[in-house]
Parts: structure tokens; sequence; C-alpha cells
């Protein structure tokens, strides 16, 4: 936690996010107040859904974490092809940059890296002389 307190969670998955980020989601067992049909109230224990950053989580050693579900808009999507706008007939008609790369502007989206790698044989897409995905790519 962030002043420095420990908390023993549930990893229920992983996301993430579109800057690139690693965020765990979690569950704690939190303090609830629990009414029951009798009208007594006693505290309980209770799930609370949490996201915390990758790196504040302490794993469990010997656990194996690759079973968890991974999500988010990027989850293995480090590429991006972007929509140009075509001046002559012959002219590229989109362009494949890093997914970083300050230069996309126009409509575009997120490939995988076997896509992003086939992509650069493509006569319609070019590569960003910027970013240079092809540097970082298998050939």
């Amino acid at each position: 936690m962030p002043d420095g307190q420990e908390l023993d969670v549930v990893v229920t998955a992983r996301h993430r996010s579109r800057d690139g980020r690693w965020w765990y989601e979690c569950e704690a067992i939190l303090p609830a107040r629990h009414e029951g049909a009798d009208g007594t109230t006693k505290m309980m224990g209770a799930p609370t859904p949490i996201s915390v950053e990758s790196e504040r989580i302490a794993k469990i050693p010997g656990e194996d974490y690759s079973l968890l579900p991974t999500d988010g808009a990027i989850a293995g999507r480090q590429w991006v092809v972007e929509r140009l706008h075509q001046y002559t007939e012959d002219a590229p008609s989109r362009r494949l940059h890093r997914r970083d790369c300050w230069q996309v502007r126009n409509e575009h989206a997120l490939i995988p890296t076997r896509e992003a790698a086939e992509s650069q044989a493509h006569p319609d897409i070019a590569i960003c002389d910027v970013c240079r995905p092809d540097r970082a790519l298998p050939r």
C-alpha cells in the first residue's frame, strides 16, 4: 500500500492499461457489516475488488501466475497500424509504428507482433521512419 502497509489479496486477473503499465486485479478481504435475517449485525470479511500496480505485488514463491486471465487494450499488442490519407494511387494506405510512437495521429489499430512482422513486406504499409519498428521486429 502507498503508506508501506501490506495487505494479503487474492489475485484474480492481470490487466495492461493503455499506457503500457501492468496491473493486477485483486480481491482484498476487508471488514464489512453483515446483517442477519433476525436483525443482528456482525462484522465479517467480504471480498473487495481492488487494482494494484504490478510492482507492488509480492508474488508467492512456487505459484504459477501464467494461468491468470490477461486482458487490456494492448495485452499482447505492441504495434500500431495507422490509416493514412492516400494522395496518389500507389502511395501506402497505412503506416506501421511501435505502440508508443508519438507520430501516430489518425485512425489506428493495435496489432500483435506476428501480424506486425508479416506487414513489413506488404506494399500498402509504410514503415515509420521515426520509431523504426522494423529494427525491433523479426523478419
